[in-house]
């Protein structure tokens, strides 16, 4: 949630921070703000509410000349959606402005203290309290020193990008904490931003800061602090992303290009390197994993997988793990975070102290990796839909992996590929149901994890009510909602689940309920109203990989069918940053 971009160089500031800030949408916004420090070293600051596009434009954000500013989305946690809390924020002269993501917890009374200074303040915010703090601070020590001691007296989580009209170098001051800030490393120009895709346009050279880091940018290169205010060196790294990855490619949404590159990046993700993790789970007794939304999907999957091979697993919702879970020294937690910056994984990673802990991730840099003491990563490349798609066949294709050889996984892109072309079936299944106010979804065994996928997908892009069910539980209660015309999504292939579950098709059956059916079995396709063939001959243990895809594409083109924008479903963000 909420998105930074800073860039110093000898290029347009406003370009460049205008370009990055669309490509950060996808993190989830309903404000969105630039400054820059014009050619007469004034501080120009332009923001309000609303979408980069229509703000930017009637703002004329690339208007403004100069060669270092700052910009910023956010989505609200402290005050309205209004122009006055949008960010950048400034100090009491205007000559500070800065842009922060996360939560100050200890905002109220450093606010008391410095409104009984003399600071007016212009929001509701907990961020604008940083910009007086550094103003207060600069009054007797250098801006780095000012700087520095403002970040030490901060509680909670943040990603900070700070300037002063008063700093004759031309330099961002940058920080980090339980928030992502990377550096992005150019010719004659440094960028820093929240995510890799906003500075692809400029560089390929990007440097993870650290938690706790603190670092200053100026155009010709950068220097960073530990938390302790020492320098410090930290690694960089080079990305192979190219610009159209982080583009529609010349598909309407990115949720339908992200949808279509599965059966391309899948075989990224069966490249990750497995072996230590597996290591890690052999050695180990007791395996907990602790996920959230669609990652949580993707950890009940593991919790079977692990299950069927004799270890005592469980997932956990991460934000509920502090209070049920009781951890010791010999467990072992596996986190999954697409972002690797998801506030309630982070915060049971840090509760599980003394465990041995897996990540599993698809970005590089972020917080989780530095969590962990493994790390599996997804290559998956970026992902800008919000509703996740590509990253959890991602997740998928890593979790098997543990389990099952690469030979025996090697169909996967084949098998994705072939259900990719049942796109214009689905698109006619969605006109049937766009108008429904009610859906479920049932299967049974290691299919219920891609029910509760389906269902969350179709919920979250379409906003049409629905819940996903084992088969066995449509009758301890469910079934008093299945009424005529209501679509019930069975996932039925040919396994040893296949004969309770066509009981349970039949029980929806007579009760009126459109049955939709992804399968590969004739008695089933009777039984349906409408199917879905699966390809014959698909090996029982991939069935999960071809029963998402048809579920991510009927969640698509019902969304496209009602009016809503896939890539940018209401109240919901990317990147999940505050608990």
């Amino acid at each position: 949630m909420c998105g930074i971009i800073g860039y110093a160089g000898s290029g347009r500031a406003s370009q460049a921070i205008t370009d990055g800030l669309k490509r950060l949408e996808y993190r989830g916004y309903d404000s969105v703000g630039i400054a820059v420090l014009s050619p007469k070293s004034k501080l120009e600051v332009r923001k309000d509410k609303g979408m980069v596009e229509e703000v930017s434009s009637a703002l004329r954000f690339t208007s403004i000349g100069g060669n270092i500013g700052l910009g910023h989305t956010r989505w609200a946690t402290h005050g309205t959606v209004c122009r006055a809390n949008a960010h950048p924020h400034a100090d009491c002269t205007g000559s500070i402005v800065l842009a922060h993501n996360g939560v100050i917890e200890n905002y109220a009374k450093l606010r008391d203290s410095l409104a009984a200074k003399g600071h007016k303040f212009a929001s509701d915010t907990d961020s604008e309290v940083v910009a007086h703090l550094m103003e207060e601070n600069a009054k007797t020590q250098p801006l780095i020193r000012a700087f520095m001691r403002t970040i030490g007296q901060l509680e909670g989580s943040y990603a900070i990008v700070a300037m002063s009209a008063a700093d004759k170098e031309e330099r961002l001051f940058i920080a980090r904490r339980n928030s992502p800030l990377i550096i992005g490393a150019g010719k004659g120009e440094m960028l820093c931003a929240s995510d890799i895709p906003a500075m692809l346009k400029y560089t390929r050279t990007f440097v993870p800061l650290q938690e706790g880091d603190m670092a200053i940018l100026a155009r010709n290169g950068y220097k960073i602090y530990s938390a302790d205010g020492a320098e410090a060196e930290r690694k960089q790294i080079t990305v192979d992303w190219d610009m159209e990855m982080a583009k529609k490619g010349g598909y309407p949404h990115f949720m339908q290009k992200e949808i279509s590159d599965q059966k391309h990046f899948i075989n990224e993700s069966l490249s990750s390197d497995t072996a230590d993790a597996m290591k890690l789970i052999c050695a180990s007794g007791r395996i907990d994993i602790i996920a959230a939304g669609t990652s949580y999907h993707a950890g009940i999957m593991l919790s079977y997988l692990l299950q069927s091979t004799g270890r005592v697993a469980q997932a956990y919702i991460a934000s509920d793990y502090p209070y049920i879970a009781k951890p010791d020294k010999k467990t072992l937690v596996i986190a999954i975070s697409q972002s690797g910056e998801t506030a309630d994984v982070l915060q049971a990673l840090r509760f599980a102290e003394g465990c041995r802990k897996i990540a599993i991730t698809n970005v590089v840099g972020s917080t989780v990796t530095a969590l962990a003491d493994c790390v599996v990563f997804l290559n998956a490349g970026p992902e800008v839909g919000v509703a996740a798609t590509k990253t959890f066949t991602s997740q998928l294709a890593v979790i098997y992996k543990l389990f099952y050889d690469k030979e025996r996984l090697k169909p996967l892109s084949g098998l994705i590929g072939a259900m990719l072309e049942h796109d214009n079936e689905i698109k006619a299944v969605a006109q049937k149901i766009a108008g429904k106010e009610n859906a479920f979804f049932i299967a049974r065994g290691r299919n219920v994890p891609i029910a509760y996928e389906g269902s969350l997908k179709f919920k979250e892009i379409t906003y049409i009510h629905s819940e996903a069910y084992p088969g066995g539980e449509l009758k301890h209660g469910t079934l008093s909602l299945i009424t005529p015309g209501v679509p019930v999504i069975a996932l039925a292939p040919k396994d040893e689940t296949l004969p309770k579950l066509l009981g349970n098709i039949r029980e929806a059956k007579a009760r009126g309920a459109f049955i939709l059916s992804i399968t590969d079995d004739d008695e089933v396709k009777k039984e349906s109203d409408i199917s879905i063939a699966l390809p014959p001959g698909t090996d029982p243990i991939l069935y999960p990989f071809a029963l998402i895809v048809p579920l991510q594409l009927l969640a698509y083109h019902t969304s496209v069918l009602r009016g809503v924008n896939p890539d940018r479903p209401r109240n919901l963000a990317k990147s999940v940053t505050v608990e």
